[in-house]
């Protein structure tokens, strides 16, 4: 069964004692590792980086960031005119975008200082040379 990228949608729960984001369908079992970017300035672009083994999860921990996702036809020569998935991730909604292995992402803050929590499937060290970038101008997405 191909994989595909999905947006694992979450909730709020508020009271008088504040508010509570869940992401309760989320399972995080295959999960070893976390890291976090921030992005203090909304033209700070990091594009195009992905993974041919590795899987990786994003949460919008703080502002909001625009995601953009392309699988990868040919790692060596890849095409110019793959399809560009677009996803928005906010603070304000907890949801957690998975992102499967065999795809590229970039992302851009829509917001100053927001930050970005990353969780992947593999630790540091466990597989070599698995990590792919490209220019980001290669698929030319980032122009508003």
């Amino acid at each position: 069964m191909k994989k595909v990228p999905k947006i694992i949608t979450g909730g709020t729960h508020q009271d008088e004692r504040g508010r509570l984001d869940f992401v309760n369908e989320f399972n995080a079992r295959k999960i070893k590792r976390i890291y976090f970017t921030t992005h203090p300035l909304v033209s700070t672009i990091r594009a195009w980086q992905g993974h041919k083994i590795e899987s990786r999860w994003f949460i919008c921990v703080h502002g909001s960031f625009q995601v953009k996702l392309i699988e990868i036809d040919n790692w060596e020569n890849p095409s110019d005119s793959l399809e560009v998935q677009h996803y928005s991730l906010t603070s304000d909604k907890p949801e957690v975008l998975y992102i499967p292995n065999g795809y590229v992402n970039g992302f851009k803050a829509d917001e100053e200082n927001s930050k970005l929590m990353i969780m992947s499937d593999y630790g540091m060290d466990e597989i070599e040379n698995d990590q792919v970038r490209f220019n980001k101008e290669k698929w030319n997405q980032w122009v508003n």
